[in-house]
């Protein structure tokens, strides 16, 4: 096995970091909404023990919000540290909404958080909970620039390449900030996070049920989540469908390996579930699935939005279809060239002083801009990406979702009817439900991300140009050094937690 390039450590290094912070931020996320929900009873009807119960997850919600700050701002700096290509050729644009993110929305959830967490009895009521209402939107509105920005990296829009200075410069701030991909990805990850964040509290007072322990309090708790829950993860199913839309029509080849669909066609099936062939490869003629079950026309439905519409599959895409007006990687790798080639002609050309041929240079790096990426390729088949990942990982995802709905239905018919507490199985269920949020999560993020590759800027920059030039021995270092970090704040986390939660709802008054 070939010895891992320090381009691959880099990529191991930020995935490692963007998993374990994902970890933390959904979390975050839903359970803010969840307590402010839960204040706003409190605030109405004057209840103790629903001040009692925001209490309890507020104490939760601090211990998790602490750590996903640490990762976070870990995130950012690699993007100096690890990829200074990327952010020298893409700084203008990317850096724009994390700049917003820090300076507008991580303000405003910091400010108020201070008063969420010890102004009780200090502030008014109503002060007190617009403090709350206020965290739960500045975080929310924190991961919306943050995936403004994401988006951004998978359909790249509202900008221009300036051969001056070899960087991408924003044009249109507002097309970036409402691109249809990066609000659809906002919109999607957030309403993932609720998911989450559900099944945390109704894990977790499923538990005491089981103890026999505040079950007015824990059966308040499961009544709030599930029916959040409820809405959230039917939300969440249909952004799910507009994330696949936006796919198929900027990223064809990620909803290709999704769906692990090497032909297109029209009238195309959907892959409800089934199991590669290891040993297929593109081009050649041998069926993609050992087994798999397929729902007729659906994939050209949700695609397409037209039960005739053809979806590309990944040899089209790699190899080009006439048909259907689709250009070969081969092609697209020729025209990328002709992009660095031109780059290069016009600095020399600039160097030398002849405007002439500076403009000549500028006028076929403007014809192949988009291409520019492709050029640095070495093969068309590098243009596709890990096929089994991204696969089962969507399908992991669908799954799991699909039962998340079902089970905040029952559960919100259980506690409408008063009667969840017969049911043990059932919470036995939720208790070893909560994992199954943050699996779901993990896999949605890897077919975002494995999905995409080669690029770390789609068509424009592969990851191994994006990649700063460092020594495998100092990524390796610093690689196993946030590992066992991570590892630690994890272990740590979970830990004070449970400490926590086993002290239950008595303390909080």
């Amino acid at each position: 096995m070939a010895e891992l390039a320090s381009v691959d450590w880099s990529r191991a290094q930020f995935a490692l970091t963007a998993i374990y912070h994902f970890l933390f931020v959904p979390l975050t996320l839903g359970l803010s909404f969840i307590i402010a929900i839960m204040e706003s009873i409190y605030v109405k009807t004057g209840n103790q023990q629903w001040r009692d119960i925001t209490k309890f997850w507020l104490k939760l919600f601090g211990i998790n919000f602490a750590i996903g700050v640490a990762t976070g701002i870990i995130m950012e700096f690699e993007f100096g540290t690890n990829w200074a290509n990327y952010s020298w050729f893409v700084g203008d644009i990317f850096g724009a909404p994390l700049a917003i993110e820090g300076l507008l929305a991580f303000f405003l959830e910091s400010t108020f958080f201070a008063i969420m967490f010890f102004g009780w009895d200090k502030v008014s009521k109503k002060f007190h909970l617009i403090s709350t209402w206020l965290v739960a939107i500045g975080s929310n509105l924190s991961a919306m620039w943050i995936l403004i920005a994401n988006g951004w990296m998978q359909y790249p829009i509202g900008m221009q390449f300036n051969p001056d200075t070899a960087r991408m410069e924003m044009q249109n701030f507002f097309e970036v900030a409402l691109s249809p991909v990066g609000m659809i990805k906002f919109l999607h990850t957030v309403t993932s996070g609720y998911t989450i964040s559900a099944l945390f509290v109704i894990g977790i007072s499923a538990w005491f049920m089981l103890k026999g322990r505040h079950l007015v309090m824990a059966k308040k708790s499961i009544i709030v989540a599930a029916s959040f829950g409820l809405v959230t993860s039917v939300f969440l199913l249909f952004s799910g469908d507009e994330s696949a839309y936006q796919a198929t029509r900027t990223q064809p080849m990620k909803l290709a390996a999704m769906e692990g669909l090497y032909k297109g066609d029209t009238r195309q099936g959907l892959i409800a579930m089934g199991i590669l062939d290891p040993s297929k490869k593109p081009g050649d003629e041998k069926d993609p699935f050992l087994v798999d079950i397929e729902v007729p026309y659906m994939l050209s439905l949700l695609g397409k939005r037209d039960i005739n519409g053809f979806v590309a599959g990944i040899d089209d895409l790699l190899y080009g279809n006439e048909k259907y007006g689709i250009e070969s990687v081969a092609s697209k790798m020729q025209k990328g060239k002709l992009a660095i080639q031109a780059l290069a002609d016009y600095k020399a050309a600039k160097t030398a002083k002849d405007t002439a041929a500076m403009a000549n240079a500028k006028q076929i790096l403007d014809q192949n801009m988009k291409f520019l990426g492709y050029g640095y390729l070495d093969k068309p088949e590098d243009a596709v990406p890990p096929v089994a990942t991204t696969f089962y990982s969507f399908h992991v995802m669908v799954a799991l979702g699909s039962y998340f709905i079902a089970l905040f239905f029952v559960l919100t018919y259980l506690c409408m009817a008063n009667n969840i507490e017969n049911f043990k199985k059932l919470l036995w269920l939720c208790v070893f439900s909560i994992p199954l949020g943050y699996i779901a999560a993990e896999a949605g993020w890897i077919v975002a991300e494995v999905g995409r590759q080669p690029w770390v800027i789609q068509d424009l920059m592969t990851v191994g140009v994006g990649a700063t030039n460092l020594a495998d021995t100092n990524v390796k270092i610093s690689f196993t050094l946030f590992a066992l970090l991570f590892t630690a704040l994890l272990i740590a986390e979970v830990k004070i937690m449970l400490k926590q939660i086993k002290i239950g709802f008595e303390q909080n008054a």
